[in-house]
């Protein structure tokens, strides 16, 4: 019988010290909201972030990444211009007045949706993305599947009320912190005013904290009457860490806004990014039973770059290993867990895997072994 290790530790932490913002007064807090670091996706402030309700045109969000992806993959060029299908005819909400056969750039349609949350410049993107609506909304759900959210369902890419449709403050960052990896779309965020279609279209941003926040750099505010007031805002710092705040069902615009402000300057004042090392005598190799190898080299299977308080100087690290393991083993085969503790919080876990292959012991091993030494 495999025997397990439990091992605890303290893992000293470095990491760059963020720039603190002005202490902003507390706003009347919302219903719903959550505070996400971006680039490891950890909680740091949240209150019913996981109550499913209806985002209303943040579902925009979930688009944008998708069409983020097809321009960074190289299925979609800026510069490439799109036309206008019968589709656009008779668009709700927000347009900029597309008739079918109009055509515009990648470039003029992105303007459009994420500066004018333009429902018939989306119509267009989705449509050379996916073929149809249909298949674009299909692509969304499938890609929301793939991020691990299962408290989202999206009806249509543009966020019109559907009794059918929800998601939640949790899941909505999340879908943001993905967004915000592709910087192909952050010149766009940072518009609060522009034209398109030769001058003759004005566009403006509903987030007015696009020309009033000197850390902005994403996403979208909305409102309507079934959802109330949202946003997703992200902010960054000189150094590119990024923090992202969604605020769902506020009563007001100014509530929204505050809120949003506020969390994301929480997190730059409160909390810091540090990277976790780990003592040499706990990632050891671990003994291998009938291998080709005695033993074998453990490696993290992520990165360890965590989100902590700023008075926190240490974290508390358990490890779960086996006291030894039974070839044959697979280079990448997960073996044991490493977790990570700021007090009793939870702010990192991850695979302990195994570095390389190692084959099972066979007669015809041992023969050949045998041989070589008496060749030696």
């Amino acid at each position: 019988m495999k025997r397990t290790l439990l091992i605890i530790a303290a893992a000293v932490i470095c990491g760059a010290v963020m720039f603190a913002g002005k202490k902003n007064e507390e706003p009347v807090l919302p219903d719903t909201y959550v505070l996400m670091e971006a680039h490891t996706k950890a909680v740091l402030k949240e209150n019913n972030s996981h109550t499913r309700r209806n985002a209303g045109f943040l579902s925009k969000i979930m688009a944008l990444l998708l069409i983020a992806e097809d321009i960074d993959s190289g299925e979609l060029s800026l510069t490439e211009k799109l036309t206008a299908s019968q589709s656009v005819s008779g668009t709700k909400g927000a347009v900029i007045w597309l008739e079918p056969g109009d055509s515009l750039t990648v470039d003029e349609l992105l303007k459009g949706v994420i500066i004018g949350n333009a429902n018939d410049a989306l119509t267009v993107l989705a449509e050379r993305s996916a073929g149809s609506i249909e298949e674009f909304t299909d692509r969304m759900n499938a890609r929301a599947f793939d991020l691990g959210l299962r408290d989202t369902a999206f009806y249509s890419p543009y966020g019109y009320y559907d009794e059918r449709e929800y998601t939640t403050a949790y899941d909505m960052a999340v879908i943001s912190a993905e967004l915000s990896e592709h910087e192909v779309l952050s010149p766009y965020f940072s518009v609060w005013r522009d034209f398109v279609r030769e001058g003759k279209t004005e566009l403006v941003s509903e987030n007015t904290l696009t020309r009033t926040y000197s850390r902005h750099c994403g996403f979208k505010a909305c409102h309507s009457d079934e959802a109330g007031y949202c946003i997703s805002e992200c902010g960054v710092n000189d150094r590119g860490n990024k923090f992202v705040a969604v605020v769902l069902g506020a009563e007001n615009e100014d509530i929204s806004l505050k809120t949003a402000r506020t969390l994301v300057d929480s997190g730059f004042s409160e909390y810091r990014i540090a990277a976790a090392f780990f003592p040499d005598d706990v990632m050891r190799p671990v003994n291998v039973r009938n291998g080709e190898e005695a033993a074998v080299d453990i490696v993290l299977r992520e990165s360890s770059q965590i989100t902590v308080p700023k008075g926190e100087r240490s974290l508390r690290t358990v490890f779960v290993l086996p006291e030894y393991l039974d070839a044959p083993l697979k280079a990448g085969q997960p073996i044991g867990k490493a977790a990570f503790f700021s007090g009793r919080n939870l702010v990192f876990e991850t695979d302990i895997i195994v570095k390389n292959d190692v084959n099972k012991l066979t007669y015809g091993y041992i023969l050949k072994k045998i041989m070589y030494k008496m060749l030696e």
